[in-house]
């Protein structure tokens, strides 16, 4: 899906050319009244199109009722419903339209709901395209994907529609992708046609041509969720989406060139919460989705995922994780996986961080360490963990890090006993 420069988009009404004019036209469908489309003009230095709030509510609970059809269609398999509202007029729009059915279905929506939200400000170039009833807003998608999600999440999109025939149609699906929350309208199932192939309770999309891509990806996160389960001590069932697709802007996913394979970031882990607008979330995370570097998507293999998959299975306990434990934890079990293999050892990984990093290392890492010095900050992160996984043992460690998780690092001192500082200290004389 092509994403246009970014609109100043809105409401807009008909503007009648006679001034103080009223118009009769029929109910639009949810029973809004004719006057929630029209406008009220005065004189040219007023605004054309405001409408008051009960004509503004009428208008959401229309527009509403087509979007509760939309939802409903897309759960009962209903193509031809689903495509009812879509101006027939835009060759592109219902192409682009009956593609993102074809998607939805095959992710297995538990629970899926669409409803307006805010609306977008005046957009010149869709008025001019739609006219002055066009109506442009933001509306939610909230959904559950059956298996995967404990709870709905929701996303946003950005869709325009116009009065006509007694109902709302749909006349603009892409026009103001760039003013989503930055994931909006860049899902998994906005882009080209997908497969999903299901292992375990892991399941992978993949495009559709690399159905075998998709096998060898699932294979390989199957035996990251086992390593993780392997070396997290608290309960979770290993269910996770992994995006493996071609797209450079997948959830909206930038990634940053580099040299050399162990400079390049292979996926990321993306969390969501219940609810997110405008890139703010809201309420409590829910889970994770884990998207591959596109680059890097052919030659995946478990240990590139292990890092990612332990965030995943850490992300719903709180948001008050200090960084150095997030990503010092997803470090060491990516460690530990490696050297369940006995022809695999992270030793020259070990020796650098005592010799390079571990005489800087002053206090724990904050996320100014990171942004300072990535390497340094990852790997102390890695030794302050593995310096408490010999200190409390694995089952203590995951108690630690979920209290951490909701009280932040003032857990730490009743957990361990050592204040910031001392751990630090304690940590820097540790000898791996």
């Amino acid at each position: 899906m092509k994403h246009p420069k970014r609109l100043f988009a809105g409401v807009a009404a008909l503007a009648l050319t006679a001034s103080g004019a009223v118009v009769a036209v029929r109910a639009l469908d949810g029973g809004v009244p004719a006057t929630a489309v029209l406008a009220k003009t005065g004189t040219a230095s007023k605004t054309p199109g405001e409408l008051s709030a009960a004509e503004q509510a009428a208008r959401k609970k229309a527009v509403d009722a087509v979007l509760a059809r939309r939802a409903a269609a897309v759960r009962k398999g209903d193509l031809k419903g689903f495509l009812a509202p879509v101006d027939p007029k835009q060759a592109e729009l219902v192409a682009r339209q009956r593609l993102l059915f074809t998607n939805l279905r095959k992710f297995g929506f538990a629970t899926l709901q669409y409803f307006t939200a805010d609306a977008f400000q005046d957009s010149p170039a869709l008025v001019e395209k739609f006219g002055m009833t066009a109506f442009s807003t933001r509306v939610m998608m909230r959904y559950q994907i059956g298996g995967l999600d404990p709870r709905p999440v929701q996303t946003d999109l950005g869709y325009t529609f116009v009065p006509r025939g007694g109902t709302w149609v749909l006349v603009d699906d892409t026009g103001f992708d760039e003013t989503l929350t930055e994931a909006g309208h860049r899902q998994p199932w906005d882009f080209e046609e997908v497969q999903l192939v299901r292992r375990g309770k892991v399941v992978v999309v993949v495009d559709k041509r690399e159905a075998a891509l998709g096998k060898k990806v699932a294979a390989a996160a199957d035996q990251a969720v086992k390593s993780v389960r392997r070396h997290w001590k608290r309960p979770w069932n290993g269910a996770v989406l992994v995006v493996a697709m071609p797209q450079v802007r997948v959830m909206s996913t930038l990634w940053t060139a580099g040299s050399g394979d162990g400079w390049t970031i292979a996926a990321k882990a993306v969390t969501l919460f219940e609810g997110e607008q405008m890139g703010k979330p809201v309420g409590r995370p829910i889970g994770s989705r884990i998207v591959v570097n596109p680059a890097l998507r052919k030659r995946l293999d478990k240990d590139l995922l292990v890092h990612e998959m332990t965030h995943v299975a850490t992300a719903t306990l709180g948001m008050n994780t200090p960084i150095w434990a997030v990503e010092g934890l997803a470090e060491y079990v990516r460690c530990r996986s490696i050297e369940d293999d006995p022809h695999w050892s992270v030793d020259p990984y070990r020796k650098r961080v005592r010799t390079a990093y571990l005489p800087k290392l002053k206090s724990l890492p904050s996320t100014a360490t990171f942004d300072g010095d990535a390497d340094l900050a990852y790997g102390t992160s890695w030794w302050i963990v593995d310096y408490l996984a010999d200190k409390l043992g694995e089952k203590k460690l995951a108690t630690l890090y979920a209290d951490l998780s909701t009280q932040g690092e003032s857990a730490l001192q009743k957990d361990t006993g050592l204040t910031p500082a001392q751990l630090a200290a304690a940590a820097k004389k540790f000898k791996g």
